[in-house]
């Protein structure tokens, strides 16, 4: 259901026919990057957290992590990442498919400044086995952004 949703809103929106569907896993950033035939970090994943009882999703380069010093600037408390229980309930989409697409009302969606490096990023469609190619500001107007962020840390910076 969660793919079809997603991929309804991305059709009405004119961008149905970026998406793509794979015969095989796209659930993690390895496995996306493998079934899109693009390297880890244009591959933008979907972390999803609680702040003050509402439901947050960030998303970021694939190779990215949060730092949890800047997430804290941003959303002044720590960061508490939601149980795949709570990501299906309160994103309406299962771990493995998270997207900013078809998402249930009330999720403040961020993109992290990680993904302006690219020209095109491949963040999931609602399933475990697609991905839709977007330039990172088609990402961002798209998923109704809240606005741009800097929170996470890149391998250069994890080093």
């Amino acid at each position: 259901m969660a793919y079809e949703e997603a991929f309804a809103y991305l059709k009405n929106k004119g961008y149905g026919d970026r998406v793509q569907t794979f015969t095989v896993s796209s659930a993690t950033v390895e496995l996306a990057a493998i079934a899109v035939g693009t390297e880890p970090a244009r591959i933008a994943k979907s972390l999803t957290f609680m702040v003050e009882e509402q439901p947050v999703m960030i998303i970021c380069a694939g190779d990215a992590k949060i730092n949890n010093s800047k997430y804290k600037g941003v959303f002044h408390k720590k960061a508490k990442m939601l149980t795949a229980e709570e990501v299906h309930c309160l994103i309406g989409h299962d771990v493995g498919g998270v997207c900013p697409f078809g998402i249930k009302d009330g999720v403040d969606v961020y993109v992290d400044e990680s993904l302006k490096q690219f020209a095109e990023v491949y963040p999931a469609c609602g399933s475990a086995n697609s991905a839709v190619r977007l330039t990172p500001e088609e990402l961002y107007t798209l998923a109704q952004s809240k606005g741009w962020i800097d929170v996470c840390k890149v391998p250069e910076e994890m080093a």
